[in-house]
């Protein structure tokens, strides 16, 4: 389902540019997942990277992240954005199961928990075993871009072979018939990103136009200089309670790449 290397490019570079934010922000709307500021419950299981408060690896890129951030918050509206805490700042590989999905999941069935963790750890297992080029992947900080309901930063491969890895990663997950027979499946293609953080209150005056100009300033600057490169060199399966709170046990699978 996966698009190919270059059609991923060629997308993710058309959701940084002005007449693509000027359309994202028509449409866009209150996060459910965020009342008066705080989280709400929404729980489920994602493969992600380790939190930025983990991933000593990329200390780096993440103070670079939160510095947009922190310039997002201060030119946007009153009550408009929730800045996401940094320290929960990660790259979703792929998204397993979530909310009422997930809620419907444990009602009907006892073991679902741990049979999905049994589950991930198999298709962990044999993409691990398939690596035959065991190197650290690399991905690079593109620009920001409106959802619906979000502001992310978005992430270019800085090569093929990362790119595919991680295409691979979402393949093993996605045809695992067991996870499949959970009612696991892939609802759309990855687009790389790390969530900065969601609207609230969308006033009726909202000047778009103003906001689509904040965002093509940053991505401006972001390509007069070096792209800031974020490196993969594991993979996890995590529960999240909310968009805030992503938690591991020790014996849940990880992938290692680079090693």
């Amino acid at each position: 389902m996966d698009e190919s290397y270059q059609d991923y490019i060629n997308r993710v570079a058309r959701l940084t540019l002005p007449t693509a934010c000027s359309m994202q922000l028509q449409t866009i709307q209150h996060s459910p997942k965020f009342v008066e500021g705080k989280p709400v419950s929404f729980p489920g299981y994602s493969a992600i990277t380790p939190p930025m408060e983990e991933d000593n690896l990329n200390q780096d890129f993440y103070r670079q992240v939160e510095t947009i951030q922190q310039q997002l918050s201060q030119q946007l509206e009153t009550d408009l954005f929730i800045p996401l805490p940094a320290s929960s700042f990660h790259f979703t590989l792929a998204d397993l199961i979530w909310d009422e999905s997930y809620r419907q999941a444990i009602a009907a069935n006892a073991e679902f928990d741990r049979v999905l963790q049994q589950e991930v750890a198999a298709s962990f297992q044999q993409y691990q075993e398939s690596l035959s080029d065991k190197k650290p992947l690399t991905w690079q900080l593109w620009g920001v871009m409106a959802r619906p309901r979000a502001i992310m930063a978005c992430l270019v491969p800085k090569d093929r072979e990362s790119y595919e890895s991680v295409i691979q990663l979402r393949r093993y997950l996605y045809q695992n018939s067991g996870l499949v027979g959970l009612g696991i499946e892939q609802q759309y293609d990855i687009t790389a990103h790390i969530t900065l953080g969601y609207f609230d209150k969308i006033p009726p005056s909202l000047n778009r136009d103003r906001l689509c100009i904040v965002l093509s300033q940053i991505n401006d600057r972001l390509l007069e200089s070096e792209l800031p490169v974020f490196t993969v060199k594991e993979a996890q399966l995590r529960k999240f309670d909310n968009m805030v709170d992503y938690h591991r046990q020790p014996e849940w699978a990880t992938v290692k790449f680079g090693v």
